[in-house]
């Protein structure tokens, strides 16, 4: 089974030597406290917490899953002892207001949190991830009195969240919610309806549920502007932050998955239940995007969590396992056989593993730099500083949920097939990162909804190809600096200009041709997305690198052969990982009658 180590090193290297986080912290309004010392602290328990406690429950969490017996869910064994002491801990409010019963520190310290604990077992983090994203809805969206009625149970971890969307007969075009709204005496609403998928929808790790539901107003508009966004509790609240009575919402079934076993992802059923509107009517999908952000973040850390723990696991097995000689000669002659890192294809894996691992969690760090940017402005009022933040994280969103899901599940696919036959048994556990993994790529937005949101609606719509030529900007000038004082990188530096070219170029021959053949956003959106994917994560090596070369100069905290691995898994991505973009640009530009011409009816022919 994989044992799961927490990255530090790693982590600590982004966070000191190539993000400076130390002087964005104390740039923010809430980062004060984020001192050098406590942020160390902070990783040291979060990871002791993952290592000792988290991790060990994801083998055995996915033998049991998780049971329905009488509407109520129980999660697998040891999962209710982990989360009491996650509460314990105050690691929920890590990064909300104290005045609803948070620490106060920057967002991009929970996201931190959140990749330790994803990465030791994913289906636990689910369930308090999701409450993440309630909590967000509510501090943005909310009225005061929801705000003291909803936030400090759930900033504390007493209540969980979750977020209805999907029902029966839609996913992602929510147009055809069906969910009923009906006004109450009171001011509340009478909501009716069944969601499908709802993760973490019914469980036992808290004493109440707060779902947070799309649904329509009687005489709401046709289609997504017609839709509104309600609290419904699975207790509606008391006096004094106590318990009401039992609210008309259960789950009627847990849904019989592939993978994320111990993950209660529920069917629940809404019958007049009593909610309460958050935000304006008929304007729920914006309010809800607040969530779906949270969400979208929350699933690529997940991308780079699958590589993380697909990594560890293939790479202790390949110092071990040994088979063969090396085709360069006989590398430990008084053994059987060499291991298998001496052997191209296996290191092939592992690099690429780790290179999506790595280069997948400088970019979160990044984008978390954004968020708390975008909190700032929210803390100031500073609406333009919010907005300014928020469409540069728009636009990075949909870049990390896609791609990195997608490399995260090819890193977990690699894992097992460093193991070979033993990878697709269930003892090793490396079948199991697949299972789980799959799921990435699927909700929050498939990745093809990720692929038409960037270029689409991103690009295109909202700013005429402006979100690409302000990133691309934001590279060129890293790369102009490269130049000047890293003579050693002036290759790495001169194909990151090439790409920023190419990215705006491809960007602009899409507008232009798309005004004739409306097609091409679509068949040309998946490969424009990863391009996107593999151009961002070249920056992020060179970041690596170039903070590598300058610390083997200057000295740093870590050991010269750290840093001279970074070097050469940088090279590696450039060398073996990014060619691949070079298809994907020439994909994209091709002419629409290759997807589209072929006749409906002639996809097969009985």
């Amino acid at each position: 089974m994989p044992v799961y180590k927490a990255p530090l090193r790693d982590t600590r290297f982004l966070l000191n030597e190539v993000f400076d986080f130390p002087s964005h912290y104390q740039n923010l309004i809430n980062g004060g406290e984020a001192t050098p010392d406590m942020v160390d602290a902070i990783l040291s328990e979060c990871a002791k917490l993952c290592e000792e406690v988290i991790a060990p429950l994801y083998h055995s969490g996915d033998e049991e899953g998780c049971h329905l017996e009488n509407g109520e869910v129980r999660t697998p064994a040891g999962f209710k002892e982990a989360y009491d002491a996650y509460v314990a801990g105050g690691w929920q409010g890590l990064s909300h207001p104290v005045e609803y019963g948070g620490q106060g520190l920057p967002m991009s310290l929970g996201a931190l949190k959140q990749e330790m604990m994803g990465t030791a077992n994913w289906p636990f983090s689910m369930y308090p991830g999701l409450s993440l994203g309630a909590m967000n809805t509510v501090m943005q969206h909310g009225t005061e009195e929801q705000k003291q009625t909803y936030l400090t149970p759930l900033t504390e971890g007493r209540w969980g969240g979750t977020m209805c969307l999907t029902e029966p007969q839609c996913g992602t075009d929510l147009g055809q919610v069906k969910t009923r709204a009906e006004a109450n005496a009171d001011g509340s609403y009478a909501i009716t309806g069944t969601k499908i998928f709802i993760s973490s929808g019914e469980h036992d790790l808290t004493e109440n549920i707060v779902h947070i539901v799309l649904a329509r107003l009687p005489d709401a508009p046709k289609g997504t502007r017609g839709i509104s966004l309600f609290i419904v509790p699975k207790f509606l609240p008391g006096e004094s932050g106590s318990l009401g009575p039992r609210n008309g919402v259960t789950c009627g079934a847990l849904e019989k998955k592939m993978g994320i076993k111990a993950s209660a992802t529920c069917v629940m059923n809404f019958d007049g239940a009593t909610g309460f509107l958050i935000g304006e009517p008929n304007k729920g999908l914006e309010c809800m995007f607040t969530f779906m952000n949270s969400a979208r973040i929350g699933t690529a850390i997940q991308g780079v969590a699958t590589a993380e723990l697909a990594y560890q696991g293939a790479l202790a097995y390949a110092r071990e396992r040994r088979s063969m000689r090396a085709l360069s000669g006989t590398k430990e002659p008084s053994e059987i056989a060499d291991t298998l890192m001496h052997h191209g294809d296996v290191r092939r894996m592992l690099l690429t593993q780790k290179a999506v691992a790595e280069g997948g969690r400088a970019l979160i760090y990044l984008a978390t730099q954004y968020a708390d940017k975008m909190i700032q402005g929210l803390l100031t009022n500073d609406n333009a500083e919010y907005d300014r933040w928020d469409d540069k994280l728009g636009f990075l969103t949909p870049i990390l949920k896609g791609c990195l899901t997608e490399l995260g599940l090819e890193s977990a696919n690699l894992g097992m097939q460093v193991f070979g036959g033993h990878g697709y048994i269930k003892e090793h556990g490396m079948e199991q990162i697949v299972r789980d993994a799959r799921i990435a790529t699927l909700y929050e937005g498939t990745t093809g909804i990720q692929a038409l949101d960037l270029l689409g609606r991103k690009v295109l719509l909202m700013t005429q190809g402006k979100a690409v030529r302000d990133f691309t900007a934001q590279v060129a000038k890293f790369a102009v600096d490269l130049l000047k004082r890293e003579p050693a990188m002036r290759g790495r530096a001169l194909t990151l200009l090439k790409l920023c070219a190419q990215w705006n170029l491809l960007t602009l021959r899409i507008a232009l041709t798309a005004r004739k053949q409306r097609d091409l956003v679509s068949t040309a959106s998946h490969d424009y997305l990863m391009f996107s994917g593999y151009v961002a994560l070249a920056y992020a090596w060179a970041l690596q690198e170039a903070a590598a070369r300058k610390r083997l100069r200057q000295g740093g905290s870590e050991s010269s052969d750290f840093y001279k691995a970074k070097i050469a898994t940088s090279d590696f991505y450039f060398a073996r990982l990014l060619p691949r973009a070079k298809g994907h640009a020439s994909a994209m530009a091709k002419p629409v009658r290759s997807v589209m011409g072929l006749k409906t009816e002639h996809f097969a022919f009985d």
